[in-house]
């Protein structure tokens, strides 16, 4: 197989476990803290990436804005509900629901962005992925547990928030460097959440710090963050936005996967049914437009 390829599968299992080790290190560690050490280890990595390859910071004020904005709202507020719902609901049903980000994005761009209108085929898919997450929530509603439809609703809210991120930077930081549009988000979006998590969890000195916690924290931030961004930053050079958006949909059927091999959690029919609307979804709305045909 070519390099791209392999990447790309990486890339998919990667992102796919980082689910599961979410909810290892959730055992031992609660939300909020364990999200935003993530992050702060992650961007300390990033920063050192940034400084062996050389890159230069953006001195505008305005681009600095931007990252620590849309850094807040990726870093800080998305991931910090995704953390907190996913220890209310199954990891397999969390990588699910936030899957539904890039639908968002389709709603976003359609307004926000002339270029990116949503064609018949886009609204088709937008609709499909709908459906699956109503009838997740369908089966959340069923069990009763109050908690566990928070969690649902955090994580949803989380994929649209992220969204709005994504929607912001595509109009606005097409002339910055990824890695340190990235590095910036990550360093300013871990500090809410360290600091939300040490006036409401306590100091990170005072949990109990598992061998298991220690490797779900360095999984996630350097390979599931560190390392996996930088992947992702080669492979868009090489095979475009659109075919690297579908590793999404991969790593969901990784996560719900392992999920369910390792940790035991149930898949209903409702689960399998809801995900693979939402996934189909997610095929049709990022499937590129038919080219005119070439003229013989």
């Amino acid at each position: 197989m070519k390099r791209t390829t392999w990447v790309w599968l990486l890339l998919g299992v990667v992102w796919g476990s980082t689910w599961l080790f979410i909810k290892l290190g959730l055992e031992d560690l609660p939300p909020f803290t364990l999200a935003g050490l993530r992050f702060l280890v992650a961007s300390a990595a990033m920063w050192i990436t940034l400084a062996v390859r050389r890159i230069r910071l953006r001195r505008r004020w305005r681009d600095w804005t931007l990252m620590i904005g849309t850094g807040l709202l990726t870093f800080g507020l998305d991931y910090g509900l995704v953390f907190w719902g996913e220890n209310h609901i199954s990891a397999g049903l969390t990588s699910i629901l936030f899957s539904t980000m890039p639908l968002f994005v389709l709603l976003l761009a359609h307004v926000m962005i002339e270029s990116e209108r949503i064609t018949p085929l886009k609204l088709g898919g937008i609709l499909v992925g709908i459906g699956g997450v109503a009838l997740i929530f369908s089966r959340q509603l069923q069990l009763g547990d109050t908690l566990a439809l928070w969690g649902a609703v955090a994580v949803l809210a989380a994929a649209a928030f992220a969204a709005i991120s994504s929607v912001l930077v595509r109009r606005h930081a097409g002339h910055l460097n990824p890695a340190v549009l990235t590095t910036v988000q990550m360093t300013f979006g871990c500090l809410p959440l360290l600091l939300i998590g040490f006036v409401v969890e306590g100091p990170p000195t005072s949990f109990t710090w598992t061998p298991m916690a220690w490797i779900s924290l360095l999984f996630m931030a350097l390979v599931g963050s560190a390392m996996a961004f930088v992947l992702l930053y080669w492979l868009l050079r090489q095979i475009g936005a659109v075919r690297s958006g579908l590793i999404v949909p991969f790593s969901t059927v990784v996560a719900v996967t392992l999920g369910v091999v390792i940790l035991g959690e149930a898949f209903t029919w409702r689960t399998a049914v809801g995900g693979s609307l939402v996934v189909l979804g997610l095929l049709a709305a990022a499937r590129p437009p038919r080219s005119a045909t070439p003229a013989r």
